[in-house]
């Protein structure tokens, strides 16, 4: 494992967090007085996701590919439905005005939190094949890397949306919701081009 190594993974996990990064913002924007230590959770959780599915995706190439080969073509589909229905839901309880009722309720559960790291990291499952010819050591060390960078990432996407969620309130978690909106249809379209 050298610097070439080290650098490759280090770009493959800010590519990959680009998805997470967005969610991130479009949560900070959904909760702007939300506390640090949800922020950590939500990067904790996205980090996770986006580590474990590499090394998933290795796993399968080695041990299941031929299982792995027939569901890949369904990613997009799935991640596309799992953050229509995350944003469709925050843009409706902004519009039936829920989210001014509980000011100081959670906005963001842990059913909304694991559905957004499946979604912006299911994609990640084909890094396995990319990263096929690595020992299982290799593998896990790439993928360890890919998590803390999106760790890093998803931080500082909740910190941004908070700040424009503080500026823009009334009109933010509208604006958080067609953005997981948006990602969800440009998974479908660039994976079906």
């Amino acid at each position: 494992m050298g610097l070439a190594f080290f650098l490759n993974s280090i770009f493959l996990g800010v590519g990959l967090a680009m998805d997470a990064f967005s969610v991130s913002v479009a949560n900070g924007l959904n909760e702007p007085k939300m506390r640090r230590r949800k922020i950590g959770l939500i990067a904790l959780v996205f980090g996770g996701f986006q580590g474990a599915m590499p090394m998933i995706g290795w796993v399968c190439v080695h041990y299941f590919v031929k299982y792995f080969n027939q569901f890949e073509k369904y990613v997009p589909y799935i991640a596309f439905i799992l953050l229509l229905y995350i944003g469709g839901k925050m843009i409706w309880e902004s519009v039936r005005g829920k989210a001014a009722e509980d000011e100081n309720s959670e906005k963001l559960g842990w059913g909304d939190l694991i559905v957004q790291g499946i979604a912006t990291s299911i994609d990640a499952l084909s890094v396995g094949f990319t990263i096929e010819q690595y020992s299982a050591g290799a593998a896990f060390v790439a993928s360890a890397i890919i998590a803390a960078v999106t760790l890093v990432i998803c931080v500082g996407g909740v910190y941004i949306g908070r700040e424009f969620g503080n500026k823009f309130s009334k009109h933010a978690q509208i604006l958080g919701g067609l953005i997981l909106i948006g990602i969800g249809i440009e998974i479908l379209v660039s994976n079906l081009i």
